[in-house]
């Protein structure tokens, strides 16, 4: 299972956190050297260069169109839990205090409820929210910047998938 990216959204809609994970070449076999070491992952046709600031926008935009349709069909039981598209699965989680974590991840990844909730009761809670130098509130996007958090989440990732 590849991890692709994992954001943290606030209660006022602004993200907080996110980060990228390239996906590993599988083979190099029919690739140029440049094309296994580059940055960047390679863009499909036709699909334009996006900032991570407008890719953090559309991914909030996604989930929070999709959490009010499940609740509008469903009642306000039922919860959004993750969806797949052809290229990538997302996976949600919600905090009794509407920070939102989001996942994106390859398409046989199972569910990843049970990640998303360690890493905000094991890493999240203990590294930021724990920590008095950590803002309570992030306004103006200033997001979360702690680095204990930030390797605890890396060793997380990179040990469980």
């Amino acid at each position: 299972m590849v991890v692709y990216s994992f954001y943290i959204f606030d209660r006022h809609a602004e993200c907080i956190y996110k980060r990228r994970w390239l996906p590993r070449p599988t083979s190099t076999v029919g690739k140029s050297r440049s094309d296994t070491v580059s940055g960047a992952p390679p863009a499909n046709l036709g699909q334009t260069v996006r900032s991570t600031d407008d890719d953090s926008k559309l991914v909030f935009g996604t989930v929070f169109s999709l959490r009010n349709m499940v609740r509008k069909l469903g009642g306000d039981d039922d919860n959004f839990l993750s969806f797949t598209t052809s290229q990538y699965k997302l996976h949600y989680y919600e905090t009794p205090t509407n920070t939102k974590f989001v996942m994106l991840t390859d398409l046989k990844s199972p569910s990843m409820r049970i990640a998303l909730q360690q890493i905000y009761i094991n890493l999240f809670v203990e590294y930021v929210v724990k920590n008095p130098l950590s803002p309570a509130e992030h306004p103006g996007g200033v997001g979360v910047n702690n680095e204990l958090f930030e390797e605890s989440l890396e060793q997380f990732v990179v040990r469980a998938f």
